[in-house]
């Protein structure tokens, strides 16, 4: 394999942000890049392709300054050549521009197959659908995040056409998908891979795949065999604070452990036993009404209960409401109709706010949020994220370090309890975040997208201290895109959908 070698070192006036001695990756192969939020998968990859600005990061490239990568053949011919889809479309995207304008932008003009990629991309021949999306000049939460996702695919696919139409085979490539598959459900992101493999077989270009899905690992196995001597699976790990390392991530070792996993069983409910949270099947909010149901088809509406020591999955695609629907039980929006009971508690859409602050948050249910950063006090160190909990037992330094020793590696240092929450990565703050909440101790917990960000290591054990929760009699609603992990874990009995 001819591969392609970086000594990458990252910093700021302040501090070094991440360094890597060996960052390589095979041209014209398919990198599939994994590891926790927050490491340097994205800022690693930003530096190959030559996207920093040397006037706010010092970067340098194989011990030379980053002018010199900057100013070289490779990099221009690489963004002549390729693209990058960036992990938040939203700021990628040009509000005052419709998106229509911005899928003939520059270079992209020259495909000629978008009518193509969109029908593919969004499952439809109808082309009023797809217009109503092009029509839209973006803002936060219009077109969704599911859509705006995919409108950066179809820019990464046209100038896969053009690199193609050429047919220079030989010419460098660097396309960067970086979470593509965030905003997207398992049916749209098998979409996307199939359509990506098909452009691929057709005529190879290099590929950097930066995500934190591991299932995706599964889809291959399964449906792209034939390519396999040309796919690797590299993870990126952390050596110390700065620094890190690449290295092979064995597909095996996930398969064999997906293998292994076994459901929960279901608590099945007899006639005087009160479910911990039971919400009506349907409810309504920002005018629009939602219903709970048994099947993926949506014919079999239901009520949704949890017991204690239960384990339940909530599915739905991107936007369609399943954290709405956690914030409502947490008392943080106000349903239009709504009707549900909570530890015995009857709620509706007319209780007052004060029920939630006197007798339900941190005592009867706590709620891990979808990102840490919106979660927690990112001045606070991490000793002062467990302050003035309401905790049934007082949080010493002690009870504090084995806490956490259950999520982090090594020892538990007063300068680690004294570092700031800000300074932390990604998948830190996620597993502090979810910390925060399981320490409360209360009788439901709602995770809203509990593995994000993590990497494999951290992922198991975060499935086992929840199963030691739910063993303890505590009722876990869990939100998820990690369909697969979550289908071989949860009771099929325990699994719901909203619509």
């Amino acid at each position: 394999m001819n591969e392609r070698h970086n000594t990458i070192r990252i910093s700021t006036d302040a501090r070094t942000i991440v360094s890597i001695d060996d960052f390589s990756f095979v041209p014209n192969d398919v990198t599939f890049l994994f590891g926790e939020s927050g490491i340097g998968k994205s800022i690693l990859s930003k530096a190959v392709y030559g996207l920093h600005d040397p006037d706010e990061l010092t970067v340098e490239m194989n011990g030379r300054p980053y002018h010199h990568h900057l100013r070289s053949a490779w990099v221009r011919e690489v963004q002549k050549n390729s693209f990058f889809v960036f992990q938040e479309p939203s700021s990628h995207l040009n509000s005052l521009m419709k998106i229509t304008e911005q899928l003939t932008e520059g270079s992209l003009c020259r495909a000629d197959n978008e009518e193509e990629i969109l029908h593919h991309l969004w499952q439809t021949t109808r082309d009023d659908a797809i217009r109503r999306i092009l029509d839209i000049y973006p803002k936060p939460y219009r077109p969704s995040g599911g859509e705006k996702q995919r409108v950066l695919l179809a820019m990464a696919f046209k100038k896969i056409t053009i690199f193609q139409q050429v047919n220079e085979p030989e010419r460098p490539t660097f396309f960067v998908f970086d979470e593509p598959t965030g905003s997207l459900d398992d049916n749209y992101r098998n979409v996307f891979l199939e359509f990506l493999f098909r452009k691929y077989a057709k005529q190879p270009f290099t590929v950097m795949f930066i995500t934190h899905d591991y299932s995706i690992i599964s889809v291959i196995y399964k449906k792209y065999t034939s390519i396999l001597d040309r796919i690797h699976f590299k993870e990126l790990t952390r050596q110390s604070d700065t620094r890190v390392s690449i290295h092979d991530f064995s597909a095996d070792d996930y398969l064999r452990w997906l293998d292994h996993a076994r459901p929960a069983p279901a608590n099945r409910r007899v006639d005087n036993e009160t479910p911990v949270l039971q919400v009506a099947g349907e409810f309504a909010i920002f005018n629009r009404s939602h219903a709970i149901y048994r099947d993926p088809g949506h014919t079999q509406p239901c009520d949704f209960h949890i017991q204690a020591g239960e384990m339940s999955y909530l599915k739905a695609p991107s936007g369609v409401g399943k954290t709405t629907l956690a914030k409502i039980v947490m008392g943080l929006y106000a349903p239009q109709t709504f009707s549900m009971h909570l530890c015995g508690m009857r709620i509706t859409e007319r209780t007052g706010n004060g029920i939630w602050r006197k007798k339900i948050w941190g005592k009867k249910a706590g709620m891990v949020f979808q990102h840490a950063d919106e979660s927690l006090n990112l001045q606070a160190t991490v000793k002062e994220v467990f302050g003035g909990l309401p905790t049934k037992r007082k949080i010493t330094t002690d009870v504090l370090k084995l806490q956490l020793m259950e999520l982090f590696e090594g020892e538990i240092t007063e300068s680690f309890l004294n570092k700031r929450v800000g300074l932390l990565s990604g998948g830190q703050k996620q597993r502090l975040n979810l910390l925060r909440t399981l320490i409360l101790d209360t009788d439901l917990v709602i995770l809203d997208e509990p593995l994000n960000g993590l990497d494999f290591a951290s992922i198991r054990k975060v499935l086992s201290i929840l199963e030691e929760k739910r063993r303890d009699g505590t009722a876990l609603l869990v939100i998820s895109h990690n369909e697969e992990i979550f289908d071989h874990i949860v009771d099929p009995g325990n699994v719901y959908y909203l619509a």
